[in-house]
Protein backbone atom coordinates (compact mmCIF):
# COMPACT_ATOMS: atom_id res chain seq x y z
CA UNK A 1 0.00 0.00 0.00
CA UNK A 2 2.60 2.47 0.58
CA UNK A 3 4.37 1.94 -2.55
CA UNK A 4 0.85 2.73 -4.59
CA UNK A 5 0.44 6.03 -2.61
CA UNK A 6 4.17 7.15 -3.53
CA UNK A 7 3.32 6.22 -7.10
CA UNK A 8 0.10 8.36 -7.07
CA UNK A 9 2.00 11.11 -5.67
CA UNK A 10 4.77 10.82 -8.09
CA UNK A 11 2.54 11.36 -11.31
CA UNK A 12 0.75 14.79 -9.87
CA UNK A 13 2.25 17.61 -11.54
CA UNK A 14 4.73 19.60 -9.37
CA UNK A 15 2.65 22.56 -9.31
CA UNK A 16 -0.84 21.25 -7.64
CA UNK A 17 -1.14 19.23 -4.48
CA UNK A 18 -3.73 16.47 -4.21
CA UNK A 19 -6.14 18.98 -2.60
CA UNK A 20 -5.65 21.58 -5.40
CA UNK A 21 -6.86 19.33 -8.04
CA UNK A 22 -9.93 20.66 -9.96
CA UNK A 23 -13.45 17.76 -9.64
CA UNK A 24 -13.58 15.55 -12.12
CA UNK A 25 -17.13 16.44 -13.66
CA UNK A 26 -18.45 20.12 -14.43
CA UNK A 27 -21.26 19.11 -11.05
CA UNK A 28 -18.56 18.21 -8.54
CA UNK A 29 -17.16 21.42 -9.05
CA UNK A 30 -20.23 23.36 -7.99
CA UNK A 31 -20.90 21.25 -4.66
CA UNK A 32 -18.69 23.37 -2.47
CA UNK A 33 -21.06 26.29 -3.82
CA UNK A 34 -24.31 24.73 -3.40
CA UNK A 35 -23.68 23.86 0.42
CA UNK A 36 -22.58 27.66 0.98
CA UNK A 37 -25.57 29.02 -0.80
CA UNK A 38 -28.04 26.40 1.32
CA UNK A 39 -25.87 27.28 4.66
CA UNK A 40 -26.39 31.23 3.49
CA UNK A 41 -28.74 32.55 1.23
CA UNK A 42 -32.64 32.47 2.69
CA UNK A 43 -35.48 33.46 0.48
CA UNK A 44 -33.15 35.36 -1.64
CA UNK A 45 -31.24 37.24 0.65
CA UNK A 46 -27.76 36.91 2.02
CA UNK A 47 -25.88 36.47 5.43
CA UNK A 48 -22.49 38.41 4.08
CA UNK A 49 -21.43 38.41 7.43
CA UNK A 50 -21.62 34.48 7.50
CA UNK A 51 -19.59 34.58 4.43
CA UNK A 52 -17.19 37.29 5.38
CA UNK A 53 -15.89 34.80 8.25
CA UNK A 54 -15.63 32.03 5.91
CA UNK A 55 -14.48 33.85 2.64
CA UNK A 56 -11.48 30.75 2.50
CA UNK A 57 -14.23 28.75 1.86
CA UNK A 58 -15.68 30.65 -0.75
CA UNK A 59 -12.27 31.56 -1.81
CA UNK A 60 -11.72 27.95 -2.47
CA UNK A 61 -14.66 27.43 -5.05
CA UNK A 62 -13.89 30.43 -6.71
CA UNK A 63 -10.01 29.13 -7.34
CA UNK A 64 -11.71 25.72 -8.78
CA UNK A 65 -13.23 27.66 -11.31
CA UNK A 66 -10.13 29.36 -12.64
CA UNK A 67 -8.37 25.57 -12.06
CA UNK A 68 -10.97 24.40 -14.95
CA UNK A 69 -8.92 24.38 -18.36
CA UNK A 70 -9.99 25.54 -21.88
CA UNK A 71 -10.03 21.97 -23.29
CA UNK A 72 -12.17 20.76 -20.23
CA UNK A 73 -14.60 23.63 -20.56
CA UNK A 74 -15.25 22.87 -24.32
CA UNK A 75 -15.84 19.20 -23.97
CA UNK A 76 -19.10 20.69 -21.78
CA UNK A 77 -22.08 20.19 -22.73
CA UNK A 78 -24.47 23.68 -23.41
CA UNK A 79 -26.54 23.42 -19.96
CA UNK A 80 -23.18 22.40 -18.04
CA UNK A 81 -21.63 26.05 -19.88
CA UNK A 82 -24.33 27.89 -18.80
CA UNK A 83 -24.75 26.57 -14.85
CA UNK A 84 -20.96 26.88 -14.76
CA UNK A 85 -21.34 31.16 -15.97
CA UNK A 86 -24.01 31.71 -13.56
CA UNK A 87 -22.72 29.71 -10.48
CA UNK A 88 -19.18 31.95 -11.26
CA UNK A 89 -20.82 34.97 -11.84
CA UNK A 90 -22.88 34.60 -8.22
CA UNK A 91 -19.66 33.09 -6.87
CA UNK A 92 -18.09 36.38 -7.85
CA UNK A 93 -20.11 38.49 -6.65
CA UNK A 94 -20.73 37.52 -2.98
CA UNK A 95 -16.67 37.37 -3.11
CA UNK A 96 -16.60 41.17 -3.83
CA UNK A 97 -18.92 41.86 -1.66
CA UNK A 98 -17.82 39.77 1.46
CA UNK A 99 -14.37 41.07 0.51
CA UNK A 100 -15.61 45.17 1.02
CA UNK A 101 -18.77 44.04 3.65
CA UNK A 102 -19.80 46.52 4.53
CA UNK A 103 -19.99 48.63 1.08
CA UNK A 104 -20.69 51.64 1.35
CA UNK A 105 -24.10 53.25 1.30
CA UNK A 106 -25.30 49.32 1.13
CA UNK A 107 -24.79 48.49 -2.03
CA UNK A 108 -22.34 47.12 -4.38
CA UNK A 109 -22.18 50.20 -6.48
CA UNK A 110 -19.48 51.25 -4.16
CA UNK A 111 -17.64 48.32 -4.23
CA UNK A 112 -14.69 49.42 -6.99
CA UNK A 113 -14.71 47.94 -10.27
CA UNK A 114 -16.88 45.52 -9.24
CA UNK A 115 -18.39 45.00 -12.54
CA UNK A 116 -16.34 46.33 -15.37
CA UNK A 117 -12.86 46.52 -13.66
CA UNK A 118 -12.20 43.12 -11.00
CA UNK A 119 -11.28 40.12 -13.68
CA UNK A 120 -11.37 36.72 -12.38
CA UNK A 121 -10.20 33.48 -13.52
CA UNK A 122 -12.37 31.05 -15.05
CA UNK A 123 -12.57 28.12 -17.54
CA UNK A 124 -9.13 28.93 -19.08
CA UNK A 125 -10.09 32.75 -19.70
CA UNK A 126 -10.16 36.40 -17.44
CA UNK A 127 -13.41 37.87 -17.52
CA UNK A 128 -15.05 40.82 -15.56
CA UNK A 129 -18.99 40.01 -14.09
CA UNK A 130 -19.81 42.66 -17.38
CA UNK A 131 -18.52 40.32 -19.73
CA UNK A 132 -20.04 37.57 -18.48
CA UNK A 133 -23.28 38.97 -18.82
CA UNK A 134 -22.69 40.85 -22.06
CA UNK A 135 -20.42 38.59 -23.94
CA UNK A 136 -20.65 35.10 -22.70
CA UNK A 137 -23.85 34.47 -21.09
CA UNK A 138 -25.57 35.90 -25.10
CA UNK A 139 -23.72 33.04 -26.69
CA UNK A 140 -26.58 30.61 -25.30
CA UNK A 141 -29.44 32.62 -26.58
CA UNK A 142 -31.86 31.92 -23.29
CA UNK A 143 -32.40 35.37 -21.94
CA UNK A 144 -33.82 34.22 -18.59
CA UNK A 145 -30.15 33.54 -17.57
CA UNK A 146 -30.48 37.22 -16.58
CA UNK A 147 -32.59 36.39 -14.02
CA UNK A 148 -30.83 33.95 -12.16
CA UNK A 149 -27.74 36.61 -11.78
CA UNK A 150 -27.96 37.76 -8.41
CA UNK A 151 -25.42 40.76 -8.98
CA UNK A 152 -25.75 41.55 -5.42
CA UNK A 153 -28.90 44.04 -4.83
CA UNK A 154 -32.75 43.54 -4.55
CA UNK A 155 -33.32 44.68 -7.96
CA UNK A 156 -32.37 41.20 -9.36
CA UNK A 157 -34.07 37.77 -9.10
CA UNK A 158 -33.67 36.22 -5.93
CA UNK A 159 -30.39 34.39 -5.50
CA UNK A 160 -31.12 30.46 -4.90
CA UNK A 161 -30.08 28.66 -1.74
CA UNK A 162 -28.21 26.75 -4.45
CA UNK A 163 -26.04 26.50 -6.84
CA UNK A 164 -27.70 25.90 -10.84
CA UNK A 165 -26.82 22.49 -12.35
CA UNK A 166 -26.88 21.03 -15.97
CA UNK A 167 -29.16 18.24 -14.90
CA UNK A 168 -31.68 21.00 -13.69
CA UNK A 169 -31.07 23.72 -15.30
CA UNK A 170 -34.61 23.75 -17.05
CA UNK A 171 -36.65 23.70 -13.99
CA UNK A 172 -34.33 26.24 -12.25
CA UNK A 173 -34.51 28.24 -14.88
CA UNK A 174 -38.04 28.06 -15.23
CA UNK A 175 -38.97 27.98 -11.84
CA UNK A 176 -36.75 31.66 -11.18
CA UNK A 177 -38.03 32.77 -14.07
CA UNK A 178 -42.05 32.53 -12.85
CA UNK A 179 -40.40 34.12 -9.55
CA UNK A 180 -39.25 36.98 -10.99
CA UNK A 181 -42.50 37.42 -13.15
CA UNK A 182 -44.97 37.03 -10.15
CA UNK A 183 -43.38 39.51 -7.86
CA UNK A 184 -44.24 42.97 -8.19
CA UNK A 185 -40.70 44.26 -7.12
CA UNK A 186 -40.34 42.97 -11.54
CA UNK A 187 -43.70 43.28 -13.31
CA UNK A 188 -46.39 45.62 -11.84
CA UNK A 189 -49.68 46.50 -13.79
CA UNK A 190 -51.40 49.40 -12.72
CA UNK A 191 -54.16 50.90 -14.47
CA UNK A 192 -54.58 53.98 -12.34
CA UNK A 193 -51.53 54.78 -14.34
CA UNK A 194 -52.25 53.11 -17.75
CA UNK A 195 -48.73 51.15 -16.97
CA UNK A 196 -47.01 47.87 -17.16
CA UNK A 197 -43.58 48.13 -15.82
CA UNK A 198 -41.29 45.54 -16.04
CA UNK A 199 -37.53 45.27 -14.84
CA UNK A 200 -34.91 46.96 -16.65
CA UNK A 201 -33.40 43.56 -16.85
CA UNK A 202 -35.46 42.97 -19.15
CA UNK A 203 -34.40 46.21 -21.07
CA UNK A 204 -30.99 46.12 -20.79
CA UNK A 205 -30.78 42.70 -23.02
CA UNK A 206 -33.86 43.54 -25.45
CA UNK A 207 -32.54 42.10 -28.31
CA UNK A 208 -32.22 38.77 -26.51
CA UNK A 209 -35.93 38.94 -25.48
CA UNK A 210 -37.22 39.92 -28.56
CA UNK A 211 -35.69 37.09 -30.35
CA UNK A 212 -36.41 34.59 -27.64
CA UNK A 213 -40.10 35.50 -27.35
CA UNK A 214 -40.98 38.38 -29.73
CA UNK A 215 -42.08 35.73 -32.60
CA UNK A 216 -44.50 33.43 -30.20
CA UNK A 217 -48.09 32.53 -30.75
CA UNK A 218 -48.57 34.60 -27.61
CA UNK A 219 -46.73 37.70 -28.89
CA UNK A 220 -48.74 37.57 -32.07
CA UNK A 221 -51.85 38.59 -30.26
CA UNK A 222 -50.41 42.20 -30.04
CA UNK A 223 -48.96 42.39 -33.36
CA UNK A 224 -50.17 46.26 -33.32
CA UNK A 225 -47.28 46.77 -30.59
CA UNK A 226 -43.68 47.15 -30.88
CA UNK A 227 -41.31 43.88 -31.07
CA UNK A 228 -39.91 44.26 -27.30
CA UNK A 229 -43.50 45.28 -25.98
CA UNK A 230 -44.77 42.11 -27.45
CA UNK A 231 -41.51 39.90 -26.31
CA UNK A 232 -42.46 41.48 -22.85
CA UNK A 233 -46.39 40.48 -23.23
CA UNK A 234 -45.29 36.86 -24.55
CA UNK A 235 -43.07 36.94 -21.74
CA UNK A 236 -45.36 37.40 -18.86
CA UNK A 237 -48.72 35.63 -20.52
CA UNK A 238 -48.16 32.45 -18.53
CA UNK A 239 -48.17 34.09 -15.04
CA UNK A 240 -50.92 36.48 -15.47
CA UNK A 241 -54.37 36.42 -13.24
CA UNK A 242 -57.79 36.53 -15.14
CA UNK A 243 -58.18 40.25 -14.57
CA UNK A 244 -54.90 41.29 -15.86
CA UNK A 245 -55.08 39.43 -18.74
CA UNK A 246 -58.51 41.01 -19.50
CA UNK A 247 -57.39 44.34 -19.30
CA UNK A 248 -53.97 43.50 -21.03
CA UNK A 249 -56.61 42.85 -23.87
CA UNK A 250 -57.86 46.30 -24.33
CA UNK A 251 -54.44 47.39 -25.01
CA UNK A 252 -54.81 50.59 -22.96
CA UNK A 253 -51.80 50.90 -21.09
CA UNK A 254 -48.00 51.48 -21.76
CA UNK A 255 -45.10 49.64 -21.21
CA UNK A 256 -42.08 51.06 -18.99
CA UNK A 257 -39.12 50.09 -17.20
CA UNK A 258 -38.83 50.55 -14.03
CA UNK A 259 -36.22 51.55 -11.94
CA UNK A 260 -33.48 49.03 -10.64
CA UNK A 261 -33.02 48.68 -6.85
CA UNK A 262 -29.42 48.85 -6.41
CA UNK A 263 -29.72 48.25 -2.38
CA UNK A 264 -28.17 45.62 -1.14
CA UNK A 265 -29.50 41.79 -0.74
CA UNK A 266 -28.69 41.12 2.42
CA UNK A 267 -30.14 39.10 5.43
CA UNK A 268 -29.53 40.75 8.58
Amino acid sequence: MTLLLLFTFSVLPSSLSLSQQPPSTAEAIHRPFDQLLDLYVRDGLVYYRAVRAERARLNRYVASLGAVSRATYDGWSKDQKIAFWINAYNAFVLQAVAGAYPPRGNTIRHVPGAFDKRAHRAAGRSVTLDQIENRILPEFRDPRVYFALGRGALGSGRLRSEAYTAERLEEQLRNQTQDVLEHQNHVKIDPLTGELAVSPIIGWHEAEFVAAYGGSDRAAKFAERSPIERAVLALIDPVLLPGERAYLAKGQFKVVYQEFDWALNELK
